[in-house]
């Protein structure tokens, strides 16, 4: 398995970074293996994947670069640059890593990619940076853009929702929960950040970012010693447009737009973004809180300037019940 060894300067100065650029990749990703995790990444693919082949199929150069940068189990270093953390960036600012990279290293990184020779023509290529800067600028131009607006908000959600978690039950459970099956606090300062055998990494001084993304994807980065980036899938992906199902009965029992409010609370959000998530009015989605609250269904609590709701026991019992049955619906 891979592990970081983790010192306690690195691990109290991390933080959570949302990254234009990461989300892009993430979705270049899921464009190239032309699989979805679930139906809102069905749904999106359905509408962006021919346009992405037919985009390749017109650069086949950029085709085989892809190809040959998205490893089985590793990415050409120059395709995943390390977020700065220092502020949020714009996607232009970002991706000028990409173009900028030294055109030099590029193939030795795809070699480490694929795992072998690169092919012609991408050994005689001298720009392969600055193409592939061009791919991720397509991708986020005609697939993440027009819907980054709500991926922005669903990734906020989840910084919010982990930044509770690891207030309320600290590093362990919060790392645990971070990529369920693969990461693992090992304990000692070891964290496992994926299954596959890698050599460990010291992360001892350097800045330790954790980066959220709406596509089920999921790698590591470095940029030297002086910064790290975990990049997750977020707990609140885009599950389509009508978001998580609202059981029959649960709608039945509550009113629709109630259940709505009451089945995105599995992690803790605040009232703009339930307000962003159902497309409710802030009064509604108010009026919809305070009779939850008074239900005992969920709680409040606050997560620095930010009020935050969450189920309770009780609320969580009562929407896992009714979940999974045949007649669930939108």
């Amino acid at each position: 398995m891979g592990w970081w060894q983790i010192g306690t300067d690195s691990l109290a100065g991390s933080r959570f970074v949302v990254s234009p650029l990461t989300e892009t990749i993430a979705a270049l990703k899921t464009l190239d293996a032309a699989v979805g995790a679930h139906p809102g990444e069905r749904v999106w693919l359905t509408a962006h994947l021919p346009a992405y082949r037919d985009r390749l199929a017109a650069e086949p150069l950029d085709a085989l670069l892809v190809r040959a940068a998205l490893g089985a189990t590793w990415n050409a270093d120059f395709l995943t640059p390390t977020p700065t953390g220092e502020r949020e960036r714009s996607f232009e600012e970002e991706v000028a890593a990409v173009r900028e990279a030294e055109p030099l290293d590029a193939v030795p990184q795809l070699e480490v990619a694929v795992g072998g020779p690169v092919p012609e023509p991408l050994r005689s290529a001298r720009d392969l940076p600055h193409r592939m800067a061009g791919v991720l600028e397509w991708v986020w131009r005609e697939t993440v853009l027009p819907d980054w607006p709500r991926r922005r908000r669903v990734l906020e959600a989840d910084v919010v929702a982990r930044t509770m978690r690891l207030a309320r039950d600290g590093w362990a459970a919060a790392l645990d929960e971070l990529s369920p099956g693969k990461m693992r606090w090992l304990g000692d300062g070891r964290l496992q950040v994926n299954p596959r055998a890698y050599p460990p990494r010291r992360v001892d001084g350097g800045r330790l970012l954790f980066v959220p993304v709406t596509p089920h994807q999921a790698w590591v980065s470095w940029e030297g010693s002086e910064r790290f980036a975990i990049v997750y899938a977020c707990s609140g992906a885009l599950t389509g447009g009508t978001g998580p199902l609202v059981p029959e009965a649960l709608g039945a029992l509550l009113g629709g737009a109630r259940a709505g409010v009451l089945v995105r609370l599995e992690s803790p959000k605040s009232t703009s973004q339930l307000v962003a998530l159902t497309g409710q009015g802030l009064g509604s989605v108010g009026r919809h809180l305070k009779v939850l609250l008074d239900a005992g269904l969920v709680r409040r609590g606050r997560a620095g300037r930010s009020v935050l709701y969450e189920w309770t026991e009780a609320g969580g019992v009562l929407v896992r019940a009714q979940r999974g049955g045949p007649s669930d619906r939108p």
